[in-house]
């Protein structure tokens, strides 16, 4: 059994459990959060309750997912403007479980230099596979990073996408666990499809990886939206539980980085300023 977490970074944070519509009236189910056994229910109201033994924690139903914290919420959950725009179709994708750290699989989702060895044929191509220079920021007032001007060749963009586009891509970590994805719409030149994953942190080094998406497709039906990304996470899977060390490395002497890891390179350092220690492997003094 893993041991229970006494990070206060990571205790203070909201963390997703399930997609609201997976959860079936009256049947309790079961699940682990930073090494915690947690259980959550919903009655005929559809109020969800999470326990952690006979605790009653907090609740938000946000995006589509039910989210609690084991600790006292630090702030408020970031914030998703795009869910609530009308004529998007939001879907609640895919939770996949996978062996490997919270903030390896975060780092993975930044990067897009495994695009065409890793989803060749869908979001990258040979030899397609230079990632040009791109500007990362962290905005200190909202306390979050935003990697913007990534620009990438992509063969099949979204589920509806039709042929090869440059994909523009805007990577936005609002939290230390999640990371939010904006990119070109095929079907809207002037509109972003956004794809967000919300990662569930079991224990130090095992996730349940819950994604979004959240897009403007009339064509797709819900179930070629959910097999689309269910494809790109059966491919990163074996990616992630494959990396060693499983713990991310802050030290950033640990790694050696290259011009494609510029986003890594600040989401890093921004969890070492954070002190969160849950995941990862603190720096040296």
């Amino acid at each position: 059994m893993s041991p229970v977490c006494n990070d206060p970074v990571a205790l203070g944070l909201w963390h997703p459990l399930a997609a609201v519509e997976d959860i079936q009236p009256f049947t309790e189910q079961r699940t682990r959060l930073l090494g915690q056994a947690i259980r959550y229910s919903k009655n005929h109201e559809n109020d969800i309750t999470v326990l952690d033994g006979d605790r009653r924690l907090p609740v938000t139903l946000a995006y589509g997912y039910v989210w609690t914290c084991l600790g006292t919420p630090a702030a408020a959950l970031f914030d998703l403007p795009e869910y609530a725009e009308p004529d998007r179709r939001n879907v609640c994708a895919a939770t996949v479980g996978v062996r490997v750290s919270a903030p390896r699989a975060v780092e993975n989702f930044l990067d897009m230099g495994h695009f065409p060895f890793v989803h060749t044929g869908i979001l990258g191509v040979e030899p397609h596979t230079e990632v040009r220079e791109y500007r990362v920021d962290l905005d200190e007032q909202r306390d979050e990073i935003l990697a913007t001007e990534c620009i990438f060749y992509q063969p099949q963009a979204a589920a509806g996408a039709s042929g090869g586009i440059m994909a523009d891509y805007i990577y936005r970590v609002p939290h230390p666990y999640c990371s939010v994805l904006y990119k070109s719409c095929p079907t809207d030149e002037s509109r972003l499809d956004v794809i967000a994953l919300f990662l569930q942190p079991v224990d130090e080094e095992n996730v349940r990886a819950h994604a979004l998406v959240s897009v403007i497709d009339t064509q797709s039906s819900d179930l070629d939206i959910r097999l689309f990304q269910q494809t790109i996470f059966g491919q990163d899977k074996p990616i992630l539980e494959n990396q060693l060390p499983k713990r991310l490395p802050l030290d950033p002497r640990a790694e050696t980085p290259i011009r494609a890891d510029k986003a890594a390179i600040v989401y890093r350092r921004w969890l070492r300023a954070k002190g969160l220690q849950y995941g990862v492997i603190p720096a040296a003094a």
